[in-house]
């Protein structure tokens, strides 16, 4: 690997490929709306961006690792999250054109069709977040993660209060403004006591230079960068704006700040934590495994309570997070890969369950259907709809032959290696509460129909973009879940720097 980037060549420039592609995508983006504004249009543009910036992973992979200024470390890893952010961008732009509807009629007091205001600037708030999460990715230094996750937060902040028809949309975007400031405040504060102590900014070097021992100063800022960390991955104690912001952000938001962003989040702390060897055990072992259980049995017991689908699935997420913190402690062995897979199945059944919302919304008409009454009897109104929701509540839960159960499986694995038993009591009694909770909503699809029916999805939604996205998602779902080894056989060449 290059230890330096001084000179910039023509291989740096394709390690930076998809950030590229990305980049000049917003700017065209931004350029077309200034222009003349057309909802279709822009959503080509951004499609056919982010199906570019995924194939330029390809000339990538040939050249990783490579480093690209002190800043980016372009490896296996980084193209691996990097591709898992933007597919899961992908699938959120793919909802928000069907959420947005096609047209909007706003005379008088008639039925609207279609969201009533600017639609396009929402595609070019998601582009923007995503360029973010992929300098995440690729992030060694504590200037690096900075700029890009300020870069993935900034734009989210308009993105959650983009339905600001809603209130409930603009409370959202301000309680996640506050809270997110909040946590880059500590995150910043972090950073600078760990300069004043190491006297460097680069991942690789605060751990080689704390190797030796670390002294209260340093125990500090890795304990307030963690905070700052674990506000973005809504894990408890920092997980009170989660369900709200869920809740009030329009539905393919709220899948966007469930997987991208948390996915880009997860894996700079992943090489941080496996990078910097001071980070690693003793005390900030034990916060960790304390965090991890109170996230589990908290996100999983406030689950059990709520009758709104959106919420549910918000404290359902805090939960998953707390899984994945059992591989994140166990760090060694299959931990990177049990994170990996667990990651993409994550993403992949949020991505169905908020979609099956989406399209349950669409088109844009004041308020999301996220009320769990009006799924009650869906599978007599939309019975292919309900199977994929059924399918993604299965995956979530981690039942056998979905892709779930292979997350799970790994992370419990990776667990077992590390010796981990009390993290491990706590996802297995974790996880058997999960199941009673998807269990009831899944059930409530199959009751029998009530009279009063305020949201359904398009009768034709299987034939719309959104739709036969929703479809190819359950079935990835499933066939990873039946035959994982191709996604095994990519994660196995992951490593770290």
């Amino acid at each position: 690997m290059e230890s330096s980037a001084t000179q910039f060549t023509l291989q740096h420039a394709i390690a930076l490929l998809p950030l590229l592609v990305t980049s000049a995508t917003l700017i065209l983006v931004m350029l077309t709306i200034a222009w003349k504004r057309n909802h279709g249009l822009t959503f080509v543009l951004s499609v056919l961006g982010l199906n570019l910036a995924l194939l330029s992973i390809v000339p990538v992979l040939s050249i990783a690792p490579i480093q690209v200024t002190p800043l980016l470390l372009v490896d296996r890893f980084a193209c691996y999250y990097m591709a898992l952010i933007l597919v899961a961008t992908l699938a959120c732009v793919t909802l928000t054109h069907a959420y947005l509807g096609e047209a909007t009629l706003s005379t008088g007091q008639g039925s609207r069709q279609g969201y009533p205001g600017n639609r396009e600037e929402m595609y070019l708030l998601m582009l923007l977040s995503a360029a973010g999460g992929l300098v995440l990715a690729g992030a060694q230094h504590l200037a690096g993660l900075f700029i890009g996750l300020e870069l993935l937060s900034v734009p989210i902040y308009g993105l959650v209060a983009y339905a600001f028809f809603d209130k409930r949309s603009l409370e959202a975007g301000i309680k996640y403004m506050v809270l997110s400031a909040a946590g880059s405040a500590f995150l910043l504060f972090g950073m600078a006591l760990l300069y004043a102590d190491s006297g460097s900014l680069g991942f690789s070097q605060i751990g080689a230079s704390l190797a030796s021992g670390s002294g209260l100063l340093v125990q500090i800022g890795i304990g307030m960068m963690l905070i700052g960390l674990a506000f973005k991955l809504s894990l408890v104690p920092f997980h009170l704006w989660t369900p709200d912001v869920y809740e009030g952000a329009p539905a393919p938001v709220a899948a966007f700040l469930a997987t991208a962003s948390k996915v880009a989040v997860f894996a700079v702390l992943l090489r941080l934590y496996q990078i910097s060897p001071a980070t690693a055990g003793g005390w900030l072992n034990d916060l960790l495994t304390l965090i991890a259980i109170a996230s589990i049995l908290f996100g999983n017991l406030l689950a059990l309570l709520q009758s709104n689908l959106k919420r549910l699935l918000g404290y359902s997420s805090i939960a998953h997070f707390g899984y994945l913190l059992v591989a994140l402690v166990a760090s060694k062995g299959l931990a990177v890969e049990a994170i990996g897979v667990y990651l993409a199945t994550y993403v992949l059944t949020s991505l169905g369950a908020f979609g099956v919302i989406t399209l349950m919304s669409t088109p844009y008409n004041g308020r999301d259907a996220d009320a769990l009454y009006e799924y009650r009897g869906l599978f007599w109104r939309r019975p292919y709809l309900t199977a994929v929701l059924t399918v993604m509540l299965l995956s979530l839960a981690g039942i056998p032959l979905t892709a779930g159960f292979i997350g799970k499986f790994y992370v419990i694995a990776a667990g077992v290696q590390a010796q981990l038993w009390w993290l491990l009591g706590a996802l297995v009694l974790g996880s058997a509460i999960a199941v009673f909770y998807y269990l009831r909503v899944m059930v409530t699809l199959f009751l029998n129909e009530p009279n009063l029916r305020r949201h359904d999805a398009p009768f034709n939604w299987g034939q719309r973009a959104g739709g036969m996205m929703l479809l190819l998602v359950a079935v990835l779902a499933f066939a990873i879940g039946v035959y994982p080894q191709p996604l095994l056989a990519m994660l196995s060449t992951i490593s770290l720097g």
